[in-house]
Formats: structure tokens, sequence, C-alpha cells
């Protein structure tokens, strides 16, 4: 299934991949099945299924972790053959240096990239700023709560740059009250920024909340069941009509899938 071409450029375009895991006992296991789909520069669109449909193969695919079984990847017109400085990822689990402090976690990547060190410093209070860290830069993560934590993650990738911002369950590790905040964080600076963004979640309302799009994945191996659009203004609130209706039809294609 390949979508409508569009005049410009897409940021994101995955073009009829498959993957396929070797198993210990040399035996294949199939996590994505001829997907294809694209994203335009600046949009946030949401992927959503069942667990074990592939979201996150799909998600580590873009930001070059993996290498397809067969098919194409490619970001603003160029092959997706590794990592690269133009796709930023940000995960479920913070993985921030434990013996850095909150500074020195964001300024990581610009260490790797070698960039000046007054330029590194004027960028990483600029990303704390964003965050609403600044206060907290000389702190370790052992003194931050779980919704800091996954701030400092947001930071340290927004830090390089990067054109696309692939989030995996990013909030999935911290408490409802806390989720919803980084929710409206995140799309603050969605706002700010226009960073292209692919994002991951299980919460149904989350996408519905967040999203210009939403990419349903089905079955095992994943494939593509449906790209559906949100036409609601921002910000969302969950209690109008018009969100629960979105909801409920995300809810009817999840449990479509499921049987």
């Amino acid at each position: 299934m390949t979508e409508e071409l569009t005049t410009s450029t897409p940021e994101i375009v995955v073009e009829n991949v498959s993957k396929r895991y070797k198993t210990a006992a040399g035996e294949t296991t199939p996590a994505l099945a001829d997907v294809s789909l694209r994203v335009e520069s600046g949009e946030f669109v949401t992927v959503i299924g069942p667990s074990g449909c592939g979201k996150t193969t799909l998600v580590r695919l873009i930001g070059g972790l993996e290498t397809p079984t067969s098919g194409r990847l490619r970001t603003n017109g160029t092959p997706i053959t590794g990592p690269g400085p133009d796709r930023a990822m940000v995960f479920q689990e913070y993985h921030l240096f434990p013996w850095l402090t909150v500074r020195e976690n964001v300024e990581f990547g610009l260490v790797e990239q070698d960039i000046d060190e007054s330029e590194r410093a004027d960028r990483v209070a600029e990303m704390l700023d964003l965050v609403g860290l600044s206060d907290r830069a000389d702190a370790y993560p052992s003194e931050l709560s779980g919704g800091m934590k996954q701030r400092v993650g947001l930071a340290r990738a927004l830090a390089v740059d990067p054109a696309v911002l692939l989030m995996d369950e990013p909030f999935g590790s911290v408490d409802a009250q806390t989720r919803r905040h980084l929710r409206g964080e995140l799309l603050d600076i969605w706002a700010e920024t226009g960073k292209t963004v692919l994002f991951v979640t299980h919460d149904i309302e989350e996408a519905v909340a967040l999203s210009d799009r939403v990419l349903v994945l089905n079955g095992s191996p994943g494939w593509v069941r449906d790209r559906i659009r949100i036409d609601l203004d921002r910000p969302r609130d969950r209690t109008d009509d018009a969100f629960i209706e979105q909801t409920e039809r995300l809810l009817e294609r999840i449990d479509a899938n499921e049987r």
C-alpha cells in the first residue's frame, strides 16, 4: 500500500518495507510486512496498534537502528542507511547517563558533534529553558522525577536540532497527571520548533490529542490497516463530542485489528 505522491519532498518516506528477525534456532520471525507511509515536513503523525504489530520496529527502522529485510526508507529524499543527526529518538526509558548532570546529559550529543564550547553552552541553556528545567541544570538524574527525566531526554534530542523527532511511547513510564502535562509541553515545543514528529503510543486519547494523522498498524507481522486524519482544532478538549467521536473511531479500528 503506497500513499499518494505530493508535490513537495516528504520528510519521511517508507516504501514497501518488510522486516524479519532471526531466532536463536536460525528461523525468521516477521515483524512488518509491506509497510508504506509518508510524513510531511512539520507534521505530527502517531502510530497505534495492538502489541506485537511492529510499531517499535518501524520507528527503529526510520531511526536507522535497524535495517529492513526489503523495501526502502528515505528522509528528505536521502536513503536511510543508519542513524543520523537529522533524526533524534526519545524512548520510554529515559536512557540518561546517571553520572552526568542535566546540563551534561543535554550537551552530550553536541560534544559528539564537536560543537564549539560556547555554542554548546548557549544551545543547552536554550533547550533547558524550552523544557522548563533551567533551574535543574546541575542536578543529577537520581534527583529528578520521572517527568523531569523525560523532559531532559527531550531536551537532549532537540539540542542537536534534528529535522525529525522519533518518539517511542515516551510518556509510558509516568503517571497520568504528569503524562497530560508532558503532552501539553510537547505540543508547545512542536508548535515552536516546527519539527516533524513520528510518535508511538498505546493510548488512543493521546493519539487524538496530539496528532495531525494517525497510522493504524494491524497484525503480526504488522501492516498498515488505516490512516486517519484528526481534523480538530488545537488545543483539544477530551470531553468535546468531536474528540470523543474520533477516539471511538480509532478504538473501533484497534478492536477490528484484534479480531
